[in-house]
């Protein structure tokens, strides 16, 4: 996976995340009421957009014969930077959105602005692709628990040839964006923190949608 900034050419393996993320935590420790610990670095206010959100639903609507579980659908809003939470969860009933930080693949983003540029379905592309996929099976990979996916558009159908994953991944985590103002970027997998996988593990079991789109596409 590529780095972020003078990141770039450390190998990537358990032991440097672990040692890369150590060195993000304790440069960015505060002292706090009572003991030390570090202090999470604000975010932009996540928004679902009603633009987005109608997209999904209407994306639901055309692969519903797909689609076991209708209850959560997890929305990623490609216009938005990877410091902003863009990856929604969007719960169908009710209409509540939970919001994350997701990374975009580097093939979408040649120069690393932290902005995905284009969408690619080719192999080897190393770039996020848009449209629905439905949720697979989980297992554990090189990035530890995952989820496979499946694409369900013309735009995403070699999703899993290309091994596009849900995975967690170090240089998706929040002190990414407090130290470089981005995330780092995947290989065209949704990459999450690893303190926000479980969560998206958990709600986007096998059978559930994902929709992904980039509205603005100028």
């Amino acid at each position: 996976m590529k780095r972020v900034g003078h990141l770039q050419n450390i190998i990537d393996t358990p032991a440097s995340r672990r040692a890369m993320l150590g060195t993000i935590l304790f440069g960015g420790m505060t002292m706090a009421a009572g003991g030390i610990g570090h202090a999470a670095p604000l975010l932009t206010p996540a928004v679902l957009r009603p633009e987005v959100r109608a997209r999904a639903l209407a994306a639901m609507s055309r692969h519903v014969g797909r689609v076991a579980h209708r209850d959560v659908i997890g929305v990623c809003d490609f216009d938005d930077p990877s410091a902003k939470p863009r990856f929604h969860l969007l719960d169908v009933t009710s209409g509540k959105v939970d919001s994350f930080l997701v990374a975009h693949g580097r093939g979408s983003d040649p120069a690393h602005t932290g902005w995905l540029k284009r969408f690619s379905n080719e192999m080897g592309s190393a770039a996020s692709s848009s449209g629905a996929f439905v949720t697979g099976e989980e297992y554990v990979g090189n990035h530890g628990r995952s989820r496979r996916i499946d694409g369900l558009d013309p735009t995403n159908s070699n999703a899993r040839a290309r091994s596009v994953v849900i995975h967690g991944a170090w240089y998706a985590e929040r002190e990414m964006v407090a130290q470089h103002g981005k995330l780092g970027r995947s290989e065209g997998c949704f990459a999450f923190g690893e303190r926000d996988l479980a969560t998206i593990m958990g709600r986007l079991g096998p059978g559930r949608l994902i929709y992904a789109d980039k509205i603005d596409r100028a």
